[in-house]
C-alpha cells in the first residue's frame, strides 16, 4: 500500500509541473472507492493551484471557472488505495482495464491506476469541508510536523495495551507510519514491536520519534519504496526497500548484531525485528 512516502513522491513529482494547469477532460472509469461527488464537465475550466498531502491523501485545490458567475473554488481529494499510482504523460493513451480516473489538463494526461479499485478521487469545497473534511477529520499529527513530539507521542500513547506496532499503524496518533516504516523506526529505536503502548516510556518515546521522522525522510529521498505496484508521476521506482534493516528479511542476520531477523503477524500484517537488539 502507497503510503506516506510514496504520496509524498508522488505529490512532488506532479506539483510543480500541474500547477496553473487547466482541465480540460474528465474521464470516469469503473467505480472506486467514494463516488466522485460532482458532475465530472464541473471540473473542466478550472485551474490547478497548488497540491498538499494530508496523511496519505492528496489535495488538489482547484479554482474557480472563469466563465461561470458566482462559481466557487474547491478542490480533489485522491486517494491512491492498495495499489494505485498516479502518472502524468504527455502521451494520451487509450484507458487499460485498470485505469478509473483521468484528468486531461494543459500540462498532459493525469491518470489514477489501481488494479484493485480501492483509490478514490472525491470532489469537495475545501479540504476542511464537505467529503474531504470528514475523510481527514481523525487523522494524527503530520509527522514532519513540529506538533510530532515525544511528549505529545508519550500522551497519546499512555493506557494503551494495544502493541506500539500497530498503535502506530493505527494512524490517530501520528500519520503514514506504514507497515514497512513502523518496522524498520522500531528498529531504529531498539524498541520490540510486541510492547505495549502505554509501557513505552518519555525517554523511548524520544527514541521513536526521532526513528520515525529519520526513516520516512531517507525513503521520501529514496522515491519510497516499490514492492509491487508503486511508481511515481515519472513512472519510477522508489528505492527504500534495498535499505531495509529489517523488513522482509526474516532470517537473515541483523545488521547491527548478527542475530537472524524475525517475522511475525500482528493485525494480519507482517512485523520484522531483531529478538537481541529490540527490547520490550
Amino acid at each position: 500500500m502507497p503510503e506516506l512516502p510514496e504520496v509524498e513522491v508522488t505529490r512532488l513529482s506532479l506539483v510543480d509541473r500541474l500547477r496553473d494547469a487547466e482541465i480540460s477532460a474528465v474521464r470516469l472509469g469503473k467505480p472506486l472507492r467514494w463516488p466522485l461527488g460532482c458532475e465530472p464537465a464541473s471540473l473542466i475550466g478550472r485551474r490547478v493551484l497548488d497540491i498538499s498531502r494530508r496523511g496519505k491523501y492528496l489535495w488538489f485545490a482547484l479554482g474557480a471557472r472563469a466563465d461561470v458567475a458566482a462559481d466557487a473554488a474547491g478542490g480533489l481529494l485522491l486517494h491512491l488505495g492498495m495499489s494505485g499510482s498516479l502518472n502524468l504523460s504527455e502521451q494520451f493513451a487509450a484507458p487499460g482495464p485498470w485505469d478509473h480516473f483521468d484528468l486531461v489538463t494543459s500540462r498532459g494526461l493525469l491518470r489514477l491506476t489501481d488494479p484493485r479499485r480501492f483509490g478514490a478521487a472525491v470532489w469537495s469545497p475545501s479540504r476542511d469541508d464537505g467529503a474531504a473534511g470528514k475523510l481527514l477529520a481523525g487523522l494524527g499529527v503530520e509527522p514532519f510536523d513540529a506538533g510530532f513530539t515525544a511528549v505529545l507521542l508519550h500522551e497519546r500513547l499512555r493506557g494503551r495495551r494495544v502493541a506500539i506496532k500497530q498503535a502506530l499503524l493505527a494512524g490517530d496518533i501520528v500519520v503514514g507510519v506504514g507497515n514497512i516504516y513502523a518496522s524498520e523506526a522500531l528498529f531504529l529505536a531498539g524498541i520490540d514491536p510486541r510492547t505495549p503502548g502505554g509501557r513505552i516510556s518519555l525517554a523511548r518515546c524520544v527514541r521513536l520519534a526521532d526513528a520515525v521522522r529519520q526513516v520516512l525522510s531517507r525513503a521520501v529521498a529514496l522515491g519510497g519504496s516499490t514492492l509491487r505496484d508503486f511508481r511515481d508521476a515519472h513512472g519510477m521506482g522508489g528505492a527504500f526497500q534495498h535499505e531495509a534493516r529489517v523488513y522482509d528479511r526474516e532470517g537473515q542476520p541483523c545488521v547491527a548484531c548478527g542475530e537472524p531477523v524475525r517475522r511475525i503477524v500482528q493485525g494480519q500484517r507482517s512485523t520484522y525485528f531483531c529478538p537481541r537488539c529490540q527490547r520490550r
